[in-house]
């Protein structure tokens, strides 16, 4: 059995040229979103391991407070 997307770019053809330049484009721009989100997250682990480490080292001094989400 072919994948959902091997079935998407069969069908694509069977619809007109304005129809399959949307699809491209919308699949396209989809991409890129998703690689600027990957890159964003991988520039932000060393700040978010930095961050990390500064609530671990709130915690074990005692530093922080149970969070009770009915207080919210």
């Amino acid at each position: 059995m072919r994948t959902l997307l091997e079935r998407a770019f069969a069908e694509a053809p069977k619809l007109p040229k304005a129809e399959q330049d949307a699809l491209a484009s919308r699949l396209l721009a989809e991409l890129d979103v998703e690689n600027d989100f990957d890159r964003a997250i991988a520039e932000s682990a060393p700040k978010l391991r930095r961050l990390a480490e500064e609530a671990i080292a709130e915690f074990r001094r005692g530093s922080t407070e149970e969070l009770d989400p009915d207080q919210l």
